[in-house]
């Protein structure tokens, strides 16, 4: 497609003929800004009105085709009643109705005595079948304007079916040359079409929507292999040769495992040698660790940042929020006491801001851990040597950029994520990083006890939790929902801490998305301290959260979540030296698909297998529950139904040089990848 002639696709929506302020606010509420957007945004269905239906054979509530002779005008002079229009197939009798419509121009629509084809939806009124404000109207002389199949697409109010179809193939026709950036080679050997006739395939209501198509393939093999190019040229971007290479020290690490409550298992020595060499290299360190929860990442990466202490550099540590931010820091204090390290916090509702933020630039704090906000202009470092950025999954490419080049050539970068990927997506999802994966668990850890039951039968779990109290453990009560919601049948939170606080006085608070930081941060304090016993929460507590005391989790609507979620819910216990307990609430007549789900997260603690069977049963549209989790999923590809095209991406992806990234310009700008990169650069 070449970028000149097609220069209209990138253009602003309102620069189509016909489309003014008021439809492009429609077309804004669908996401459809860019003309190109138009391409992407594929019919759902097809509506087949090829057919014409006799008047004794109509159906309520479907649509239909009737072939019928103008009989009678009713036009009503009480204002605000329709204009009705009877019709006759010589045996039957059908009413036409008209909201809102004049005379004349009902009149000039339905011609008495002549012969129409009406097509509309069917309904029954006073014991007649009729048509109110009918889709189409012709004479039937001109029947093919009407007797054909239509793509369907998905539209808000104030956008008609009509007028999109006429915006879409205007858009289509003005797609120009029948170039490609793939070579007629590589099109031919997978069954691609160009890239032209795919959208024109895809948006054709006489193409089956089938997501094995050639056309749905080719447009998710477009997707992966963006995404995968986006990634290949960040990575050049940051795996960048040093100006000096880190000198590294062991003589803190001594005195750091002697505040460490275990062993290190053997999965973290290797990955912290992983990291050695990586620091040791010429090139700068971009590695992930992707640990499944409770694996033990943040104690590495506090190891490593001891390695690079003794050589001035400083550390910085970004949490995706103000509780986990607070969590780390009265980690790092433990961790690292009797060292002298100098240790502080900054985020937002940090009251010393200013001198915080000059002792960083003097160089006179060794390790600031935060959120955001760590990384804003006025925030300057005298040395700093690496950054750590907990769940990564949070921040998308560009920040990751944006902060690979804030530390400069010799800033190394470490992610870490607890959302274990399958291996279909993990180059699509981490083709710009080094990847390390951690499976183990430390040897102490109790393994978690898993039930299922239905909410009808909470009363027998009340014991339980006063039995957990007494042996002076503490439980989180999760609720999907904060208040209650009239189209929602969920728990919410406000309820059931009414509820809970009524058998367990004094003892129950309550944490949600909807408190400020100091709120939250009362709460958690209090759930720390022992102060209160149990938790009630929404998902706001689903990372990060490490209260060694609390060993139950009770999750209601478990069904609703995602699998992934779930586990990492489970994580938040399971953290002591106690057993520990997840009980999964549901409601009555679950599908097949959610039993086979609780049971996938009862049988097994391995967060691996968790996402991969979540994959399976997920398939298309919520994959392994990303969304949730805030790890976008691919519009388009699906990883178990175009499982070979991930593949096939990954191969193409180590043939290619950097300079060849510039013959794929036009699909990288087609997909939004271009500006990601671009930006940083």
């Amino acid at each position: 497609m070449n970028n000149n002639n097609n220069a209209f696709l990138y253009k602003d929506i309102s620069s189509l003929k016909g489309v003014g302020s008021k439809l492009r606010f429609y077309l804004k509420k669908k996401n459809i800004e860019k003309i190109k957007d138009l391409l992407f945004d594929f019919p759902y269905e097809v509506t087949d009105r090829s057919k014409i239906t006799d008047l004794d054979k109509l159906e309520i509530g479907k649509l239909a085709n009737v072939r019928v002779k103008v009989y009678k005008y009713n036009f009503p002079r009480v204002r605000n009643l329709p204009n009705k229009v009877i019709c006759t197939d010589e045996k039957n009798k059908i009413n036409i109705i008209f909201f809102n419509s004049n005379e004349f121009y009902v009149r000039k629509l339905l011609p008495i005595n002549k012969d129409v084809l009406i097509s509309g939806k069917v309904s029954f009124y006073k014991n007649n079948y009729q048509i109110t404000n009918p889709t189409y109207v012709k004479l039937f002389e001109n029947r093919d304007e009407i007797l054909k199949v239509f793509p369907k697409y998905s539209l808000t109010d104030g956008l008609g079916e009509k007028r999109y179809r006429k915006i879409i193939n205007a858009t289509l026709k003005n797609i120009k040359g029948n170039d490609d950036w793939y070579s007629d080679e590589f099109l031919k050997k997978n069954s691609f079409n160009k890239i032209r006739e795919t959208f024109e395939n895809l948006h054709s209501p006489q193409r089956r929507l089938d997501i094995h198509s050639n056309d749905q393939r080719r447009i998710a093999y477009d997707e992966i292999f963006s995404n995968l190019l986006m990634l290949f040229k960040a990575r050049k971007i940051i795996k960048v040769k040093r100006n000096n290479i880190k000198k590294i020290s062991n003589k803190l690490i001594d005195k750091i495992i002697l505040n460490f409550p275990y062993k290190l298992t053997n999965g973290q020595k290797r990955i912290l040698k992983e990291l050695e060499n990586d620091i040791a290299s010429k090139f700068r360190m971009f590695r992930i660790i992707q640990g499944d929860v409770g694996s033990g990442k943040t104690i590495i990466a506090f190891l490593l940042a001891a390695k690079i202490f003794h050589s001035k550099y400083q550390v910085a540590y970004m949490a995706p929020t103000e509780i986990l931010a607070n969590q780390q820091y009265e980690n790092a204090l433990k961790t690292f006491s009797n060292t002298g390290i100098t240790i502080e916090k900054l985020s937002s509702k940090t009251d010393n801001k200013k001198r915080i933020i000059k002792d960083l630039s003097d160089g006179k704090i060794n390790l600031i851990i935060g959120t955001h906000s760590l990384f804003q202009k006025k925030i300057k470092f005298k040395k700093l040597g690496l950054v750590i950025i907990d769940e990564q999954h949070k921040f998308g490419v560009k920040q990751r950029l944006l902060l690979a080049k804030k530390g400069g050539n010799d800033c190394d970068v470490l992610l870490m994520s607890a959302t274990p990927i399958p291996r279909t997506m993990m180059m699509s999802s981490y083709g710009d990083m080094d990847v390390s994966k951690l499976t183990e668990k430390p040897q102490d850890r109790k393994k978690i006890i898993t039930l299922i039951k239905p909410e009808k039968k909470i009363n027998e779990i009340i014991p339980l939790l006063k039995k957990q109290i007494q042996l002076n453990n503490q439980i989180y009560w999760v609720c999907p929902l904060i208040e209650e919601s009239k189209k929602l049948k969920f728990s919410s939170a406000t309820e059931k801490f009414k509820y809970i606080k009524k058998i367990f006085p004094n003892q129950v608070g309550l944490i949600h998305g909807n408190l400020n930081e100091k709120e939250k941060k009362i709460v958690i304090d209090n759930f720390i301290n022992k102060k209160i016993k149990i938790l009630v929460s929404t998902t706001v507590i689903e990372v990060g959260i490490d209260i060694p005391n609390a060993n139950t989790i009770i999750i209601e609507d478990a069904n609703k979540f995602g699998l992934s979620q779930l586990h990492q819910l489970r994580g938040r216990v399971g953290r002591g030296k106690n057993e520990s307990m997840c009980i999964l609430l549901y409601k009555q007549n679950l599908s097949e698909n959610a039993k086979k789900r609780l049971r996938i997260l009862k049988s097994t603690n391995d967060g691996f297998v968790i996402a991969e069977e979540d994959l399976k049963l997920r398939g298309h549209g919520d994959l392994l529950g990303y969304q949730q989790s805030g790890l976008k999923s691919f519009k388009y590809a699906d990883p178990i139904h175009h499982k070979d095209l991930f593949s096939l991406a990954e191969d193409e992806i180590k043939k290619c040089k950097p300079d060849n990234i510039l013959e794929f310009k036009n699909l990288l700008k087609l997909y939004d990848k271009v500006e990601i990169v671009t930006d940083v650069v």
